[in-house]
């Protein structure tokens, strides 16, 4: 343009060449200036174009900055019992109030940049500084996504990526055993075979009225979506994967596997539960890989994993409990005590967040919930107890109520499971597990007038003495973590984790329809009942018959097959409908009134744990497998043998 200027202003007199009249060889002026100037645009619009080209292209990186902005986040209101209201077959709204809570947006995380594996001494370090956002280094580079990672796995034999044959050589035994499990005792083996028609009876209705629906209603033959998952569906496929290829029904299983494929779809915008979707969604994805080896479960599950990373993004690295899985932006739920996040969610991501760094070879999974460790290791614990609400924003209690049913449950279990399926090298996980169980009986493990052993509940110093049935989980827990205790007190433990057992198989065979209510009391004169009618209803629980199978597999005491059996009749003869599997309002009446709903826990935990207990021993042996909180069994990471393979494979090589 200047250009032009210039030569609009200069004097018109042009040299002319040897046989060219000066008239005849050139442009008017006026066509000069729209000819420079139309070149002038065409210049600026090519350089223009440089802002649209893909992320990949380098010029780009030249001249775009790599900062993005944070947007706040929300949060705040009253208590209730998270895993009671999550898998309550209502659906409940959560409202939600402003809190200065600073969140993360990034619609897919596609540019999460991987950092190198760090030995453990340089990891703990770095987890020292710094807030929990600042880990997650965000870029307009487009660089390979987790997934995209591992796509390549069981190339090479490098230790940079995940080998699934490396894995399989570092187990002990064969996932399903000699024989899948069959028990040779003909009894027990009609006894296994009922539970897997039980399964496939549940599975049929719900691919026939329910499909692709996150749960089946049984008595209205439809499906129900709820508001844990955000937009996500199929929860039932996910919870039931593992369950499905363990008992041998592979057509299922398949069909499973195709929705899998062709219709899960994690580009979600929706508002999900960080607990429960990392429980069964992240939990389930990882054990159908781990027990298949099929490619398709673990793209989608390091796919998922990246959008659960900026629930993290506080200013002490403790996760909200609610997250858009789109934005990336997150909440506390609006009935949390003061925009608190909860014992049980936060404490219950150890498990599957360590396997997808091993699946990506992305620290950056075990650094958020290492942070979590830490900052627990940090703070005081009244009497050695760990309450149920913590500020995400200050790091502290918020307030002073202990319970190892819900609120507070798969946190302790997560401590000891962590533990074993490190191969039994987390010295930390084990001392904190072990600190909380002296402190767990010292405060809170208590003798009802009848003999009972029971775990009551605390507030503030004031016991509650009422047992959920959540808490009934505790009798496994304490079964598995008997033998890694103090000699002498590793017989105590497995007495103690028996008489909790028992205690919970009281409150079944009280009732009418010897099932167990949701909580039961010890005071106003009775014992391993609900004396409230709020809590009489059972909703397809798995806790009790979990315990059963621990004890079973660690005394072979024949009674936890009997009270298995028991359960067995009792969810046919009172749960089981036309269509499919229901819950009941009342468990203390044999005219019972159905919830119309089959939960997906029901697939996944409760039959699951029943199929294991009428099982031989080598069907998923504990040597080499933990099962998270939803029941997806998940390896034992033995680092020294994956590593001793990485080594004899190069040996090879060369």
């Amino acid at each position: 343009v200047l250009l032009s200027m210039n030569l609009a202003c200069a004097p018109r007199r042009v040299s002319p060449l040897p046989g060219v009249s000066a008239s005849g060889m050139g442009l008017r002026l006026s066509q000069k200036f729209v000819f420079l100037l139309f070149l002038s645009a065409l210049v600026t619009l090519c350089f223009g174009a440089l802002f649209f080209l893909p992320d990949s292209v380098r010029l780009k990186r030249i001249f775009l900055s790599k900062t993005e902005t944070q947007p706040v986040t929300v949060g705040s209101g009253s208590e209730n019992d998270v895993r009671e209201h999550f898998k309550k077959p209502k659906e409940q709204d959560h409202p939600r109030g402003m809190t200065s809570a600073k969140g993360e947006s990034s619609t897919r995380l596609k540019s999460l940049r991987r950092k190198p594996p760090l030995p453990p001494l340089a990891t703990e370090e770095r987890l020292s500084g710094g807030r929990a956002q600042e880990d997650l280094t965000l870029s307009r580079t487009r660089t390979e996504s987790a997934s995209e990672k591992a796509s390549a796995a069981d190339r090479g034999s490098d230790s940079d990526t995940f080998s699934y044959a490396r894995f399989q050589r570092c187990l002990l035994k064969p996932p399903l055993g000699r024989d899948h499990g069959k028990p040779s005792d003909p009894r027990t083996d009609e006894r296994r075979e009922k539970v897997k028609e039980m399964m496939k009876f549940a599975w049929d209705n719900y691919k026939l009225y329910a499909w692709g629906k996150n749960e089946l209603r049984p008595l209205t033959k439809n499906g129900h979506i709820g508001n844990m998952f955000g937009e996500f569906s199929g929860a039932s496929i996910i919870d039931s994967l593992d369950t499905l290829y363990i008992m041998g029904l592979m057509d299922e299983y398949n069909d499973a596997k195709e929705w899998v494929k062709t219709s899960l779809d994690l580009n979600s915008n929706g508002e999900a539960s960080l607990f429960e979707v990392n429980i069964r969604y992240v939990g389930g994805l990882l054990a159908a890989y781990y027990l298949t080896g099929e490619e398709v479960f673990r793209s989608k599950v390091l796919e998922l994993g990246e959008k659960l990373l900026p629930a993290f993004s506080t200013p002490t690295g403790i996760p909200r409990g609610v997250i858009n899985l789109g934005s990336g932006t997150s909440w506390s739920w609006g009935w949390a005590s003061a925009g608190s996040s909860i014992l049980a969610e936060f404490g219950t991501l150890h498990l599957e967040f360590v396997h997808l760094t091993e699946l990506s070879k992305n620290p950056i999974y075990t650094e958020k919930v290492m942070n979590i460790r830490k900052l627990l290791n940090k703070i005081e614990k009244p009497h050695g107890l760990y309450p149920n609400f913590l500020s995400p924003v200050s790091g502290n209690w918020v307030q002073h109520h202990v319970s190892i049913g819900g609120l507070g449950d798969s946190f302790y279990e997560y401590l000891i499971k962590s533990f074993l399926m490190s191969d039994k090298t987390d010295g930390d996980a084990k001392k904190m597990y072990y600190e909380a169980m002296e402190a767990i009986e010292a405060n809170l493990v208590q003798k009802s007038p009848g003999g009972l052993t029971y775990m009551a509940e605390w507030r503030g110093g004031i016991l509650d003495h009422k047992m959920g049935h959540l808490a009934c989980f505790s009798g496994g827990m304490i079964g598995i973590g008997a033998d890694d205790g103090a000699p002498e007190k590793r017989q105590h433990y497995l007495d103690l984790a028996a008489e909790i057992t028992h205690t919970c198989h009281e409150s079944y065979s009280r009732s009418a329809t010897k099932l167990g209510p949701e909580a039961f009391r010890f005071d106003d004169g009775g014992e391993a009942t609900a004396t409230r009618l709020n809590d009489r209803y059972y909703i397809l629980r798995p806790e009790v018959i979990e315990s059963y199978m621990y004890m079973w597999r660690l005394t072979h005491d024949p009674k936890y097959r009997e009270w298995g059996w028991e359960a067995v009749q009792a969810l046919e003869q009172h749960c089981r409908v036309e269509f499919g599997f229901s819950g009941i309002r009342d468990v203390y009446t044999t005219a019972v009134s159905h919830d119309n709903m089959q939960q997906s826990f029901f697939l996944s935990e409760t039959l699951k744990y029943l199929y294991l207990l009428f099982s031989d021993d080598d069907l998923l042996p504990l040597e080499d497998w933990v099962f998270n909180t939803e029941a997806h069994p998940l390896p034992v990471i033995r680092k020294s043998c994956l590593q001793d393979e990485v080594t004899q494979e190069k040996a090879v090589s060369e």
